[in-house]
């Protein structure tokens, strides 16, 4: 039997930017083409953002210009700039930066001085500027190497930091700026910045009043109670409650960073939520009645963060500090001390908030005999069920890059669902086979979900029933025909999850998958197509009277080729939230037949003939 041999030439170091375009999950998490938020290219713009509000926070600067257009991004600031001396350095050498010091940046997102590393690593092209004392300094790198380093000159421009990138195309294949999911990062940055004006693309981001605009601009239907607002040291938190929803809603922020996962803050939060509460009442209520409908932000700072991963989505802190308490104690005190205040205080909003957790109570109590019957029958039918076929690793109990890659495909039929089911990565993509069309559920109310079997067995399978803590796929993506009854069915669960489940659409986790419309190849080449125009572009390409082959169904395609669209480079399209009322607009697409409605279509149709002409 040989052996591998084992020597000094099997040893191997590699330099700072190979390692993290070798290993980029460990600096960015997930890659993707950025049709999720939590994709790789929104990370690059939120590392770079961060060391400018660093320097906001510090003091120094008002304001960020940023512009983002056609894949390359240019974000400058007005702080203090970079040391001349020190600008290739905090750009390409691992484990340098002033946050160490935390004299210089006291309560910083960054601490480890990797994330404009990562960033220059994975650009085809990075530029870092600064400007300071009348002088710059100027270097480029492509893909981490630096390939011009500029001499210090003179110069009369506003201090601050340039920094421009494209991100490379060969780590982030087909990759798109959705430009919603850059507006919300910079929103949520000026939100939690009152004071700080970001310009993005020429457009003014501003807030005056932290998390209570956060809240406001964010509501999507009717509150029972005006938003709470309440601001400490180092603690800021607003908090309502939803008229209809039912599920909780959460917002939460450590030293500015969007922590998406939660962590130990947002766990004291809900703990001293209930707690206040009930003391404040001087009754136990129940814990799922106190947070029901709840919508709030909190955001807190905390001396030497530790979160759970690079990208910063859940906070592992257990103390404020060195020397400081614990998260937990600290965020109970305050809410007992000012939320109790300010229910003293505000009569009207005490009995409303009384109100609503009475009402939660009397809907929870008709609904239990109900929901244990459902939970029931979807225990058992899972049992020898195949309407489910499920992953082995699942969001909310994994660790790691590949939690943000389990995904649900939701289809209809069962060659459709075979030939997904065969095509998989049976780790981290599951398969939900609808029987027929979903109940167009608008305007029903929650009863519905318990007693109708596929949505019983729906929300089962992604875990959503008591909100998003414990969902079990990170994207829940619906996989149905290019045709009308597919278009028919995409809407009829759409409109299901923003009825019931809203958080999951607003948190960025539903998606519609985006199959090829065509196939054309000869003999040695294959192109598959999503649109008319890269139809065109392919049969100009091809030239010699190509097959050309127009897929209607997801059953058409073989598991053999639908292992290339849900892999690598699997195509998905967000479905995201505007500000638009989730009432008005399900009454205006899903409710009775309106004029303005029929207009609409009319005006927007497009015939299946006009697609396969084109």
């Amino acid at each position: 039997m040989s052996t591998t041999q084992y020597t000094e030439d099997n040893i191997r170091s590699l330099e700072w930017q190979e390692h993290i375009r070798l290993r980029p999950g460990m600096y960015i998490g997930k890659l993707g083409d950025g049709s999720s938020a939590d994709d790789g290219i929104y990370i690059l713009i939120k590392e770079t953002i961060d060391n400018s509000i660093d320097e906001f926070v510090m003091g120094a600067g008002k304001v960020i210009d940023i512009s983002v257009k056609e894949g390359s991004v240019s974000i400058r600031d007005y702080g203090r700039g970079i040391p001349l001396g020190k600008v290739v350095d905090v750009v390409s050498k691992m484990n340098t930066g002033a946050k160490y010091d935390s004299k210089a940046f006291k309560k910083s997102v960054g601490l480890n001085g990797v994330g404009t590393k990562a960033v220059n690593a994975l650009s085809s092209t990075f530029t870092v500027k600064a400007i300071r004392d009348g002088k710059s300094k100027q270097a480029t790198f492509e893909r981490g190497i630096l390939v011009d380093d500029q001499s210090v000159i003179d110069n009369s421009s506003r201090k601050g930091t340039l920094v421009q990138f494209i991100p490379d195309a060969d780590i982030f294949h087909n990759y798109q700026y959705q430009m919603e999911y850059v507006e919300r990062m910079v929103w949520n940055y000026v939100y939690l910045n009152p004071g700080l004006t970001i310009m993005l693309n020429g457009e003014k981001f501003y807030s005056e009043n932290g998390l209570k605009d956060l809240l406001s601009n964010n509501l999507s239907g009717e509150v029972m109670h005006d938003i709470i607002h309440l601001k400490g040291y180092d603690i800021e938190m607003a908090l309502t409650h939803a008229e209809r929803s039912q599920s909780e809603q959460y917002y939460s922020f450590v030293n500015g960073q969007h922590t998406t996962q939660g962590g130990t803050h947002q766990s004291a939060f809900r703990e001293a939520l209930v707690a206040t509460i009930r003391n404040h009442y001087n009754k136990q209520f129940d814990v799922s009645d106190i947070r029901s409908s709840v919508i709030a932000a909190i955001s807190i700072k905390v001396m030497e963060p530790v979160f759970e991963s690079q990208t910063k989505t859940k906070l592992g802190s257990n103390d404020m500090g060195p020397e400081g308490p614990s998260v937990r104690k600290f965020i109970l005190d305050f809410m007992r001390r000012e939320l109790d205040n300010y229910l003293h205080r505000n009569s009207n909003v005490a009995d409303a908030l009384l109100k609503k957790i009475l009402r939660a109570e009397r809907e929870r109590k008709d609904l239990s005999g109900i929901q244990k019957l459902a939970r029931d029958r979807a225990k058992k039918s899972n049992l020898h069920n195949k309407k489910l076929r499920d992953c082995k690793i699942h969001y909310s109990d994994a660790k790691g890059d590949r939690r943000l890659e389990t995904t649900l495909f939701i289809t209809e039929g069962d060659s459709a669902s075979g030939s997904i089911t065969q095509s998989r990565d049976v780790q981290t993509q599951a398969v939900f086979s609808l029987k027929g069309k979903p109940l167009n559920c608008h305007g029903l109310t929650k009863k519905v979900v318990y007693e109708n079997e596929e949505f019983n067995l729906l929300q089962a399978a992604l875990q959503i029933e008591d909100g998003l803590e414990d969902l079990r796929y990170n994207n829940v993506v619906i996989a149905t025909d290019a045709d009308v009854d597919g278009m028919h069915i995409r809407l009829l669960l759409i409109t299901f999850f923003l009825q019931f489940f809203p958080e999951l659409v607003r948190e960025g986790h539903l998606y519609i998958l985006q199959t090829p419309l065509f196939r054309v190849r000869n003999k040695k080449t294959t192109h598959y197509c999503y649109s008319s125009e890269e139809k065109q572009a392919a049969i100009n390409d091809l030239k010699n009277n190509p097959e050309i082959t127009r897929f209607k169904g997801l059953g058409e395609i073989s598991p053999g080729e639908f292992k290339l669209f849900i892999g690598q480079n699997i195509r998905l399209e967000p479905v995201m939230m505007g500000k638009e009322q989730i009432d008005e607009l399900l009454s205006y697409y899903m409710g009775k037949n309106t004029p303005e409605r029929q207009s609409f279509i009319i005006d927007n149709l497009v015939v299946e003939k006009d697609i396969d002409d084109a």
